[in-house]
């Protein structure tokens, strides 16, 4: 098992467990094992969303990659599919998101994208691991002459702006309608200026609201994590979508012009049709994870798609593309993945996409949703032993319990049990017709769980 890095690199709370000792040694092995896959001094980008720890982390970062012979170009705050797009568009050795995503502010992380814009290998990650535990950082050190240099290149976002515009502009020209209106709420994180750049380019009438970072309040009561603010603020200005994106801009979940939330697996049904009638939906087949609706089950069905479910993570759903040649996969959560465009989950990408569906199909938002029936799910934490939270695949009594309701439900429900990567928990899932039963189910499956496993 791994020390430093989860499935979204490291993730800790800044300066005190993400410390800039422990940054300097995770960018200094980088560097190293980077070097070894190179014949030349790599070159690696750095990113950062607007945290007030950004800068501190990024310093730390620098002379980490600095101290081994690396160069830095630095992007300042920059969403994390841009970084992507741009290390393989500047053909950049890696590059590193400085970012703890959705978190609170207190919180900052550390990942590495590969020369291809994707998360590096787990294999990288657990080389890197090594080199920082051996004892060898402080032997890793460039000959005098062959110290790294950093460069700011805050610049170069304005490459990541026109992608859109050179992808959209044509297709929205075209469709565009002026009392078209939509909200952009970019949590205070790191889209809040490049979202309006994008939008005022391609033509769209926009508001846009939490786009006054502090360093504190990303995140904070808002973007995809906190839709309440975004839902009013669309019914109130009878706007056509509002689209709401998380700290480091790499979600997108959409609000209908009824106030309705448009989740992840809802984007992907709206998008896999459009896909599917233009013939540019590869394999007829869409990516998600196991905790995705089973709605989408239902609709891929209907409509004669294939639905491959992996892992959860979208490190896991872009695997899975890569691997069959896949281009359409995400998350509920509003990771969705456009392979054709760019590796990695883009809310911007995400919006845009789901702009010119609409305004091509000259549909409203919720006319476009209307063609999935999302289940009720209900998800209850069974707090466990640490060193037990696996054997519930042992116990013959939560075996039965789980078996008894999959029959009852006979594909009209589900059961998913997942135990947490980071926290004495077993989480249970439960999905069904009836919202109030299933709620009931899942408290009592949770608490045999706990019973038999404390």
């Amino acid at each position: 098992m791994r020390k430093y890095f989860g499935t979204d690199g490291i993730r800790r709370i800044a300066n005190t467990e993400l410390t800039p000792e422990l940054v300097y040694k995770v960018a200094k092995a980088g560097a190293y094992v980077l070097s070894k896959h190179t014949d030349h001094a790599p070159t690696i980008l750095i990113g950062r969303d607007t945290r007030i720890s950004g800068t501190l982390i990024e310093s730390a970062m620098t002379a980490g990659f600095l101290s081994y012979g690396a160069n830095v170009k630095l992007l300042g705050v920059i969403p994390t599919p841009a970084v992507a797009y741009l290390t393989r568009k500047l053909n950049a050795d890696a590059s590193v998101v400085i970012s703890a995503s959705h978190n609170t502010f207190e919180f900052n992380g550390v990942k590495y994208f590969s020369n291809k814009g994707t998360k590096i290998d787990d294999s990288i990650e657990e080389e890197i691991e090594e080199i920082m535990d051996s004892g060898k950082i402080a032997e890793l050190n460039a000959p005098h002459e062959k110290i790294g240099v950093s460069e700011v290149r805050e610049d170069l976002i304005i490459e990541y702006a026109n992608f859109f515009v050179d992808t959209f502009k044509n297709d929205i020209e075209k469709y565009i309608k002026p009392n078209f209106k939509v909200a952009i709420d970019t949590a205070n994180g790191a889209t809040y200026k490049i979202a309006e750049e994008v939008f005022k380019k391609l033509g769209i009438n926009y508001s846009i609201i939490n786009n006054t970072p502090d360093g504190i309040n990303i995140n904070a009561n808002c973007g995809s994590t906190h839709l309440e603010g975004l839902k009013k603020y669309v019914i109130e200005n009878k706007m056509d979508l509002g689209i709401a994106y998380d700290g480091d801009g790499d979600r997108c979940l959409l609000i209908d012009e009824k106030g309705n939330e448009i989740d992840g697996d809802i984007t992907l049904a709206v998008v896999s049709k459009y896909m599917k009638e233009k013939n540019m939906l590869k394999n007829n087949t869409v990516v998600a994870t196991v905790m995705s609706n089973l709605g989408l089950n239902k609709y891929c069905e209907l409509n004669e798609l294939s639905l491959k479910q992996t892992k959860v993570g979208d490190r896991y759903v872009l695997e899975e593309m890569l691997k069959n040649g896949y281009n359409l996969g995400g998350e509920q959560s509003g990771h969705i993945i456009f392979l054709d465009y760019n590796p990695t989950g883009d809310g911007i990408l995400t919006s845009l996409m789901m702009i010119k569906i609409l305004l091509e199909k000259n549909v409203s938002a919720a006319e476009a949703c209307n063609i999935i029936n999302i289940y009720p799910q209900v998800l209850v934490n069974a707090k466990v032993a640490s060193n037990k939270k696996y054997d519930y695949e042992k116990d013959e009594q939560i075996k039965a319990k789980i078996e008894e309701l999959e029959a009852e439900f006979s594909g009209n429900g589900r059961v998913l049990i997942r135990p947490s990567g980071t926290e004495p928990l077993v989480r249970v899932m439960i999905e069904g017709e009836d919202k109030d039963y299933i709620s009931k189910k899942a408290k009592e499956l949770a608490t045999l769980i706990e019973e038999k496993l404390r």
